[in-house]
């Protein structure tokens, strides 16, 4: 048989913006959606650390032969250490695998659950989450709930109605959480959140699948870290799927890790057999230069130091590119309260533009970013700060209902 009549695909909710943002011919195009680091000319540079790394990456390299399916042993253990510190690295009960970036981790980790723990129950989605969580659960077989996230008229966590809706949470469940900087809101969660998350799961036999694709864009590594070292240290049982994407600017390098916490290390070595399995199927072997490139930024002192700078500098950025965006728009808008988009963290900020307004951003101003008004911060630079925020007060006086 040959093809049938097949109509096109939408186009991906935010990368199909960057496409239509690049076939706009308006030289003042603004692209607010797309999730990469930018600096302060609009560039998503590689960094030096990683330069360096590679460098030396290719003067040492002797072959291009398969990774093993889970990576090096030793990648592994340096995300261990980086994010559990040398005593969580060397714990039993945990794994960590090489995978295709943070996407390709949370894939071969629904593949698990669904493996082993079977596709009966829920995975429990914040309302709103990144996008691509929903089709990643729901390719693995999955159905999908959702517990309500955002408070929009605080800019903040609605504890309340999320607290309220995961007590239907139960055993066989996945709940998907994020680390922090949480896309698409920027609003958090407080330690005490964590806490009281950890005893949840212990309580009711719910998984938690904790995605880290922003560590160290919100405060520091560590600091941003915190909620897996809780949940290790509160002896809980959970997935974690961490992400070299932003903080070392590895986008198409695809640079990422899944980390399997289980109850002991025998649990622990059947469960990585398992996501092995999953793996083979899915892309057989990971991608080896990468991974390769953030081992050694990791293993070597005067690289690490390198790259926590940058990362430093990185976090800086984006905390002014908030500050600037909040009193832009405090200033052309001074009857709405702006000040959310100073508290929230990361690139991220759900700025209460409906999809009325972000239409007429982008038809009549060519400003593009997502229709629910996620806006990716450090696409606002000096050059083009004052031309977005006089936008945005315009498109709010022209479609003041949204």
């Amino acid at each position: 048989m040959g093809w049938p009549n097949v109509e096109p695909a939408p186009p991906d909710p935010i990368l199909g913006l960057t496409e239509a943002w690049r076939a706009d011919p308006n030289p003042r195009k603004v692209n607010l959606g797309v999730g990469v680091f930018q600096d302060e000319q609009g560039r998503t540079p590689v960094l030096a650390s990683v330069k360096a790394a590679e460098t030396a990456l290719v003067a040492a390299e002797l072959t291009k032969n398969y990774w093993p399916i889970a990576g090096d042993p030793e990648y592994g253990r340096r995300v261990a250490e980086l994010i559990w510190g040398a005593d969580g690295g060397s714990d039993a009960r945990l794994r960590v695998m090489c995978a295709p970036g943070g996407t390709g981790a949370l894939r071969v980790g629904a593949e698990l659950v669904g493996a082993v723990v079977g596709r009966g129950g829920a995975v429990w989605l914040s309302r709103p989450t990144w996008p691509n969580h929903r089709g990643i659960f729901t390719a693995a077989g999955f159905a999908v709930r959702e517990y309500p996230y955002f408070e929009p008229a605080g800019g903040g966590v609605d504890r309340g109605a999320m607290w309220a809706a995961l007590e239907a949470a139960g055993p066989r469940d996945v709940v998907v959480l994020h680390a922090g900087c949480h896309n698409p809101t920027g609003a958090d969660l407080e330690p005490e959140d964590w806490q009281r998350l950890a005893a949840a799961a212990r309580e009711r036999g719910w998984l938690p699948v904790v995605d880290a694709a922003y560590l160290g864009f919100g405060g520091t590594l560590q600091q941003d870290a915190a909620p897996l070292r809780e949940l290790l240290g509160a002896g809980v049982e959970f997935l974690a799927a961490i992400s070299f994407s932003k903080n070392m600017g590895l986008y198409r390098d695809r640079v990422g890790a899944l980390a399997i916490v289980a109850a002991d290390g025998q649990a622990a070595e059947a469960l990585l057999s398992h996501a092995r399995c999953a793996a083979r199927v899915l892309y057989s072997n990971p991608p080896a230069h990468g991974p390769q490139v953030a081992m050694r930024i990791l293993a070597d002192r005067l690289l690490r130091e390198m790259w926590t700078r940058e990362l430093d500098a990185m976090r800086e950025r984006i905390a002014r590119a908030r500050a600037a965006f909040a009193d832009g728009l405090a200033a052309r808008l001074p009857a709405r309260d702006w000040s959310f988009i100073r508290r929230q963290r990361g690139m991220f900020s759900f700025t209460g533009l409906s999809r009325a307004h972000t239409e007429w951003l982008r038809e009549h101003r060519s400003i593009y970013m997502t229709a629910d008004g996620r806006a990716n911060v450090v696409g606002l630079n000096p050059d083009n700060l004052d031309y977005v925020c006089d936008a945005i007060a315009e498109a709010l006086r022209e479609r003041p209902a949204g």
